[in-house]
C-alpha cells in the first residue's frame, strides 16, 4: 500500500465515528475524495457522495462510515457513568477497556470498570449487560462528572492500531472505516482510468443502527448498480464454531456475496472483472440477507441491482478487529476496475 493511501486509512481509523456522530470521519473522507471528484455533496444527516460525471450507466461504490460504541445514559451521584449501547456493542469485551468520551469540548478519558478476579464470586461469574456496566473517569462525585460530560455523549474504545505480522493490522472500528477507504480508493482508481460511466463514491451514516443512511442515499441517488463494501467474517480462526464457517479466509481476497440482495448480473460483472484483472476473490453465501447496506440499496426505488463485497475481518465488533492489508487493497482495485469498465455490462434483467 502506498504511503499516502495508508495515511488516509490511518486518518480514518484515528477518527471516532460512532453512529449518529460521524461528522469528523465524514470530513476526513470528503477531503480525500474531493481531489478526484467533479462534485461532492452531503445531506442533512451527513451521508456523503462524491460524483465523477460521465454517461450511462451510473454506478455507486459505497461503504458506511459509522462504528459501534456506547453513549452516556446517566451519571450517578458518585460520579460514575452509566451506558447504553450504540449499535451491536459486545458486552463480553467491554469491561476493563480504556475508553474516550467525546464531548463538545474534546475527549474525556475513562475506563470501563471490572471487579478484580480476586474479589469476584466466580461461581456466578456471568457477563453483565452493558446497561449494568460503568465508566470511571476519576470524578469525585456527580457534580464533578457533569462538569466534564453530559448525557448523550458518545463513547468509543480508545484507539490503538497494531501492526501484526504478514502485513496485517488490528484495531477497533475496522467495521467499516475500511469499507469507506475502499470506496474512496476505488473511486480514485476509477477516476484515473477516465471511465465512460458516471461513478459515485458513497459514505453512509448509521448503518449500525439499521442501514438508515443507505435508505436515504439509495432513494436520492437512484444509480443503475451499487456495490456496498463492508467487512465480512473471516471464519478461519480457532474460535469460530464449525456451523458458522463460511469458507472466507484472511488473505484470500475480497468476498463476493451470492443470494438475497446480490443481483446476479452485478455478481457476474464483478467476477468477470476479477478474472480479467487477476484479482483473487472468495465467494460467500448469503441466503436470506447480507446484513449490510446492500440490503437497503437493493430495495430502493422499486429495486436497484446491488452487490455486497466483503473485506475479510476476524473478531468483528471487538476492539481487536483484524484484517489483511492485501485484502483491503485488492478490494479497492476490484471496485476501481469495475467502475472503470461498467459501461461494458448490463445490470437490468430482460424477460
Amino acid at each position: 500500500m502506498e504511503p499516502a493511501h495508508r495515511e488516509f486509512l490511518d486518518a480514518l481509523l484515528e477518527t471516532a465515528s460512532p453512529s449518529g456522530f460521524e461528522s469528523a470521519t465524514q470530513q476526513v473522507w470528503i477531503d480525500y475524495v474531493s481531489e478526484y471528484a467533479d462534485e461532492v455533496r452531503t445531506d442533512d444527516y451527513g451521508n456523503a457522495v462524491a460524483v465523477l460525471e460521465g454517461d450511462e450507466p451510473a454506478v455507486a461504490l459505497a461503504g458506511h462510515g459509522d462504528e459501534i460504541g456506547f453513549m452516556i445514559r446517566d451519571i450517578t451521584d458518585s460520579g460514575y457513568i452509566q451506558m447504553t449501547p450504540i449499535g451491536g456493542s459486545d458486552k463480553t469485551v467491554s469491561r476493563g477497556q480504556h475508553v474516550q468520551i467525546h464531548t463538545d469540548d474534546g475527549t474525556v478519558s475513562g475506563v470501563i470498570g471490572q471487579t478484580a478476579i480476586h474479589l469476584r464470586d466466580r461461581d456466578g461469574d456471568e457477563t453483565a449487560e452493558i446497561s449494568e456496566q460503568h465508566v470511571d473517569i476519576g470524578a469525585e462525585d456527580g457534580d464533578a462528572a457533569e462538569n466534564l460530560v453530559e448525557r448523550g455523549d458518545p463513547i468509543t474504545f480508545e484507539q490503538t492500531v497494531s501492526e501484526l505480522e504478514n502485513d496485517r493490522i488490528a484495531a477497533r472500528g475496522l467495521d467499516n472505516r475500511v469499507g469507506i477507504w475502499a470506496a474512496a480508493e476505488g473511486f480514485r482508481r476509477a477516476a484515473e482510468a477516465d471511465p465512460a460511466a458516471t461513478v459515485y463514491a458513497v459514505s453512509t451514516v448509521q448503518e449500525e443502527l439499521g442501514l438508515r443512511g443507505a435508505q436515504m442515499v439509495g432513494f436520492d441517488l437512484d444509480p443503475d448498480a451499487v456495490i456496498a463494501t463492508d467487512v465480512t467474517h473471516a471464519t478461519d480462526d480457532p474460535g469460530t464454531p464449525g456451523k458458522e464457517s463460511s469458507g472466507v479466509e484472511l488473505g484470500g481476497g475480497p468476498s463476493v456475496a451470492r443470494g438475497s440482495a446480490n443481483h446476479p448480473n452485478v455478481v457476474d460483472a464483478v467476477r468477470d472483472v476479477a478474472e480479467t484483472e487477476g484479482i483473487d476473490i472468495q465467494l460467500e453465501a448469503t441466503g436470506s440477507r447480507t446484513g449490510t447496506d446492500a440490503d437497503a440499496f437493493y430495495t430502493a426505488r422499486g429495486g436497484t441491482p446491488s452487490l455486497n463485497v466483503g473485506i475479510p475481518n476476524r473478531y468483528m465488533h471487538t476492539p481487536a478487529e483484524t484484517l489483511d492489508l492485501d485484502d483491503l487493497d485488492a478490494t479497492a482495485e476490484l471496485l476501481g476496475q469495475f467502475a472503470a469498465s461498467a459501461d461494458a455490462y448490463e445490470f437490468s434483467v430482460d424477460f
